[in-house]
């Protein structure tokens, strides 16, 4: 405005021509005009959130302390307390058509090896991608880098929203550790892409965005793990989410993949104490079929998954892996009173676990009966007691064990 006086008064005093004192009004403005632009145009960096959540835990067992669990390093002897997740996600749309997300875990350990102690709590990446939006509603997206594969409904829920303490073998032992680097194509109609973002934001437990139907191509060789083979794994998801006539909540799909997983081998501590057999290199078939149901609790809810396929599977005698059936699933009915959710889950699972040495069979027998109690948005606490039957998948002879385990866990979210 001063500059503009100043203008005005060189060109009264005939300090100016018009023509000067035209083109100076016009520099002028536009200068205002790109410095209001500037201010109204958010900086890539305001467009970026950062949040996360931590969860610590305590177990006990309370008679065979040899149990093991491939889904909580803690369960065990002399474990004590322990943080189970540390997480900061950094996201958020850095063009009309790309948006990123990265997390982080921040309670990672590294497992024990000859003289070196299982060490705790180093960052490793959990998710690394950008999904590149086809339309302009957003419909269509493709997402790229490392991200969860779309295999059931459990494996995509997010630990923060999950009512149980951890996956269930049977779902989880799929696709361990949930995800893995690909290129995923997904398809979400703008009405059930609302739906799903209401189900997380009202605390129903949702599964998020992964769309209603999927098709994804990655390693194949699970989360942070150098790919093995040429033989990708091909993916293949549908689910749907739909209002019953009564307000409540129902969804429903199917799931299935493809592809050959390399197992590493060793050893198994057999008469002749000779390496384990692999056919083909030890690149073995590795697929699966699932289906899974979910009627959200309002106030009553129930949460079901059931998988069949066949995979690397070391044999009785403990010489070879070879190729073989498995199947397993879960059933969780849950109730949400207010702040308070209780529930109860029984699951089952015989199959191989690819993600191990050896790939040994694993028999998983476990009831489990838990309550959530969420103080405010900020702290929520579980409480769980589990009676469980399992093989020991990390050390040969693979012995199985059963015992009755409690656990507590408190979660801040940031």
């Amino acid at each position: 405005m001063a500059q503009a006086g100043l203008e005005d008064t060189l060109y009264e005093k005939g300090l100016f021509t018009k023509e000067e004192w035209l083109k100076a009004k016009a520099d002028q403005e536009k200068q205002e005009a790109i410095t209001a632009e500037r201010a109204t145009t958010e900086k890539w960096y305001e467009k970026i959130s950062i949040r996360g959540y931590t969860q610590m835990r305590y177990n006990y067992i309370t008679d065979d302390k040899q149990l093991v669990s491939d889904n909580d390093g803690g369960i065990g002897n002399n474990k004590g307390s322990f943080l189970r997740r540390g997480r900061i996600v950094i996201s958020g749309d850095i063009h009309e058509r790309v948006s990123l997300y990265m997390q982080t875990e921040f309670a990672q350990g590294t497992p024990t090896t000859g003289t070196t102690l299982n060490n705790q709590n180093f960052a490793q990446i959990r998710d690394l991608y950008a999904d590149v939006f086809l339309t302009k509603d957003k419909e269509f997206r493709i997402r790229a880098g490392i991200s969860k594969v779309p295999f059931g409904f459990e494996v995509l829920q997010s630990s923060q929203n999950r009512l149980a303490l951890d996956r269930t073998d049977a779902i989880n032992s799929a696709v361990p550790n949930e995800r893995d680097t690909g290129f995923f194509l997904y398809y979400t109609p703008m009405e059930t892409r609302k739906l799903f973002r209401s189900l997380v934001e009202k605390g129903l437990k949702g599964s998020g965005d992964y769309g209603i139907f999927g098709i994804g191509v990655h390693n194949g060789q699970t989360l942070n793990v150098n790919e093995a083979n040429d033989n990708k794994h091909i993916v293949l998801h549908s689910t749907y989410p739909f209002e019953l006539p009564y307000g409540q909540i129902v969804q429903v799909g199917v799931d299935a993949y493809r592809g050959a997983v390399n197992v590493p081998v060793t050893t198994t501590a057999t008469a002749a104490q000779g390496a384990v057999a692999i056919p083909n290199s030890g690149n073995i078939l590795d697929e699966r079929i699932g289906a899974h149901f979910v009627l959200y609790p309002q106030p009553f809810g129930l949460q079901a998954e059931w998988n069949w396929g066949r995979g690397p599977e070391l044999n009785e005698a403990r010489t070879a892996v070879r190729e073989a059936d498995l199947q397993g699933g879960y059933v969780q009915a849950m109730y949400k009173w207010d702040n308070v959710m209780p529930y109860i889950r029984w699951q089952q699972y015989a199959g191989g676990k690819k993600n191990r040495i050896n790939s040994p069979f694993n028999v998983v027998r476990e009831t489990e009966v838990g309550v959530e109690y969420q103080f405010n948005k900020a702290l929520e606490l579980t409480v769980a007691y589990s009676w469980m039957k399992r093989t020991d998948p990390t050390t040969p002879p693979y012995a199985i064990h059963d015992g009755q385990l409690v656990r507590f866990q408190l979660q801040w979210n940031y």
